[in-house]
């Protein structure tokens, strides 16, 4: 009754009593799973037509082992195998290195470390060191993740407009630990994605689809964008000869008040999704983008100093990557949006 077609089997549709349509398992996927007579078997109904056909008693994340060989890693590389070995999914990643674990390794190996999420150091030997994840992938809501990314990046922001208008530069010497923390819940949001798109119980997990989290993946990416342009104007501020002399009342500073108010509508509209207010943000930030555009032009027509020029181009070129940002990021909402009402149409 079934024809090989690659590693698909094709079956044909049986009628049993008149009225019943049925289909046999392939007896390898009913045995890889454990399954006997009488066990259950979810049928789930995908919008694109299919069905997929889930085990009631598999919702376990799979353990992933990822061995890294030093010897086979070029000089300065670790770190970045180290990632692609935490986006894979691994649970346990094992660092051997025949010679020994050198000293430089494990500072690299501590940088990793800072840089994730969920990953504790379990066996460590001179020859090997095995990292084990303590994390699972479908725990932390990516709702969650995202919220913090965005407290993070406006305190941020908030912080640097208090500079400018003369607070004390203490408010952002933190910038680099924040904006650590932000890129490391864009890995983590990123490396639950790909178990979401690995694993369907993942997904169940966290009560999205996986076009949804690849969206929501998006999102994060957008608010690591923000953040990085964040971090380069605290640090521009900071290695400033002296506090230049800014106006909440002028360009570029009078932007992020705006800002700052699209940002908190984007992530409440996360929630609400009305197409309407996303529209206002997005129509918000292109006037703020032509405002800062112009402004930047009409700076090198005026008589001020060199220094005080440059340092004015550079806050408001940040300023408008953030803006050009959170546009992407409504786009994004706004994708969710139609996607969102596809599916509830075609229920």
């Amino acid at each position: 009754m079934a024809e090989l077609v690659g590693d698909r089997e094709v079956r044909k549709l049986q009628l049993t009593g008149g009225a019943t349509f049925t289909l046999s398992l392939p007896k390898r996927w009913v045995t890889a799973h454990g399954l006997s007579a009488r066990d259950g078997v979810q049928v789930e109904w995908r919008p694109s037509g299919a069905l997929r056909l889930t085990p009631l008693d598999s919702f376990r994340e799979p353990r992933i082992v990822v061995v890294l060989d030093r010897d086979d890693i070029p000089e300065g590389a670790l770190y970045d195998h180290l990632m692609a070995a935490y986006l894979s999914g691994a649970q346990t990643i094992r660092i051997n290195s025949s010679p020994g674990v050198t000293r430089s390794d494990r500072s690299v190996i501590r940088h990793f470390l800072r840089s994730t999420r969920g990953f504790e150091v379990g066996d460590d030997t001179e020859t090997s060191i095995d990292l084990v994840c303590l994390l699972n992938s479908g725990e932390l809501p990516i709702s969650s993740s995202l919220n913090r990314m965005y407290l993070q990046l406006t305190s941020l922001v908030r912080d640097i407009q208090s500079v400018l208008l003369g607070g004390p530069f203490a408010l952002i010497e933190d910038h680099e630990e924040r904006e650590r923390e932000v890129d490391a819940l864009l890995h983590l949001i990123n490396r639950q994605v790909g178990a979401m798109l690995d694993s369907h119980s993942v997904a169940e997990s966290l009560g999205l689809d996986r076009r949804q989290a690849v969206e929501h993946s998006n999102l994060a990416r957008a608010l690591e964008r923000m953040m990085d342009h964040a971090d380069q104007m605290a640090a521009l501020v900071l290695s400033a000869d002296s506090r230049p002399e800014m106006s909440l009342e002028d360009a570029p500073l009078s932007l992020l008040p705006e800002w700052l108010g699209v940002m908190k509508t984007m992530m409440v509209q996360l929630r609400l999704r009305d197409p309407a207010e996303i529209q206002r943000a997005r129509t918000i930030l292109k006037q703020a983008l032509t405002s800062l555009e112009d402004h930047e032009e009409e700076l090198w027509s005026e008589k001020r100093r060199r220094t005080s020029l440059l340092f004015d181009s550079r806050c408001s070129g940040s300023i408008r990557r953030l803006c050009a940002y959170a546009r992407d990021f409504g786009e994004v909402l706004l994708n969710m949006l139609v996607y969102d009402d596809r599916l509830t149409q075609s229920r």
